[in-house]
């Protein structure tokens, strides 16, 4: 089975003397995740970066799909 893949980075808001996602974080990572499922893709991979000072991060996030899977 072929697939075709997709990677994004989501990046984080400023975080200040605490390490933990916001609900604004959380909120746009579900309408990203919510819109891709839609059009076919998976979630298939994820990892969190930091900055080196760690105020900021991202999320680089791989998704797929079957080749030739319809698009919306």
């Amino acid at each position: 089975m072929l697939y075709e893949y997709k990677t994004k980075i989501l990046s984080t808001g400023v975080k200040l003397f605490r390490d933990k996602a916001s609900e604004a974080d959380a909120g746009q990572f579900n309408e990203v995740f919510e819109q891709e499922c839609t059009d076919g893709w998976e979630l298939l991979t994820y990892s969190y970066m930091a900055e080196v000072l760690g105020a900021k991060g991202a999320l680089l996030v791989t998704f797929r799909r079957k080749k030739g899977a319809s698009q919306n």
